[in-house]
Parts: C-alpha cells; structure tokens; sequence
C-alpha cells in the first residue's frame, strides 16, 4: 500500500440519498481508522471531504441538512471522486456540474458514482462506450438517455478501471469496499467491512480484474 493519503472528495447536491455519499464516507473512514489502529504513527490511506457546487447548506432526501467541507471553487485536489445520487434532474439540467465531474476525472485515479450518480457520469461523458450499472429501477432510463453506454443489470458494481459505477444506496458500500482492496489491500478491506459489521458482497463485472 502506498504510504501516500488519497484524497476523496463526495459530492453532494440537494436531494442527494442519504445512504449514497455516507456509506463510502463511512468506508473510507474507517478503512483509514482500522489501519491507523493496526499501525500506530504512520499515514492514514484515504482523507475524506464533502464537496457542493456551492458554499451553504444543502438539505439531502428526506431533509437531512448537509454542511459540505468545499465547494468547487475551494477544494483541495483529488484522487478518487465519488458521485452519488438521489434526485440528480436539476443536477443534470446544470452544465456546470458535468463540466466540474469532467475536469476533475482528469487527474483522478478513480471516479465513481452511486445508484442514479451514474446519470451524472454519463452525462459528463466519461461511461461512453463502458459498461455501468445504477440503481434497479433507473436502468431502462439510463438506457433510454445514454444508448452509447452498455448498462448492465444484477450487478453490485461494475469496475472499468478509472471509471466504476455501483447499483443502488447500499450497494455503493459494497463499491468502496472494493476500492479500498484495489487502492489499499484486500486486508484492509475485510478489515474494514469487519469493523463496520457489513457483509461485504463481491459480486461484479470488472474490466479491472
């Protein structure tokens, strides 16, 4: 594992599902607190911070109010991207946000979206001519919307490389939980899903692999 943090930034939107920027935000997290406590003094893998397209608080699904660390003008840079979803239409109808997922997916090692995320992936044309998956009940959507990508159904994730797409809410914990063995070891991974109490499904279609 390299000794360097990887950064991770999640953004989140208005209607953002609760679960979809939180479980990676709890993976991530306590991936970097189980290794800390297996190696006392050395570098944390992953340090973890909320991004919005604009400063203020946000109200996520159901109301959750959300106090974002940045916004797009003020973040520091990043390593792995995670874009969940939730209600994404004024996302989509927001040219800046594409041209922010785009720009950004340019020097990460990794970007990934949760459940309806993928939307906003494809809209910033990185699943064009790469398969993805997204939540059950928007697949026949992402279809419709982006016929150049291949969109694949049953799937927990799907892992293109730079690029990973996960299906619904809590599946994008099973997603991190693959990052975190890609990026850091599959030790710290089971580490990680052990610590949390989360049964760890490893199902997927991997390019990477």
């Amino acid at each position: 594992m390299s000794s360097q943090t990887i950064s991770v930034a999640i953004f989140v939107f208005p209607e953002v599902e609760v679960l979809d920027f939180a479980g990676p935000y709890e993976v991530f997290t306590t991936a970097s607190r189980a290794h800390l406590l297996d190696h006392p003094g050395s570098t944390a893998p992953f340090s973890v911070f909320s991004v919005a397209r604009e400063p203020g608080t946000i109200r996520a699904r159901a109301g959750l109010k959300v106090i974002p660390d940045h916004d797009f003008t003020s973040h520091p840079p990043v390593d792995l991207l995670i874009i969940p979803g939730g209600v994404v239409t004024a996302e989509l109808q927001t040219p800046e946000v594409a041209e922010w997922i785009k720009r950004i997916s340019l020097t990460t090692i990794i970007t990934a979206s949760v459940c309806t995320g993928a939307f906003l992936l494809a809209q910033a044309g990185l699943l064009d001519g790469k398969q993805a998956t997204t939540h059950w009940e928007d697949i026949a959507d992402l279809r419709e919307m982006f016929p150049s990508v291949t969109v694949l159904e049953g799937r927990r994730w799907v892992d293109e490389g730079s690029i990973i797409t996960s299906a619904g809410i809590s599946a994008g914990i099973d997603m991190s939980l693959h990052i975190v063995e890609r990026l850091a070891g599959r030790d710290l991974a089971l580490k990680t899903a052990h610590r949390m109490d989360f049964d760890w499904h490893q199902d997927a279609a991997s390019a990477h692999d």
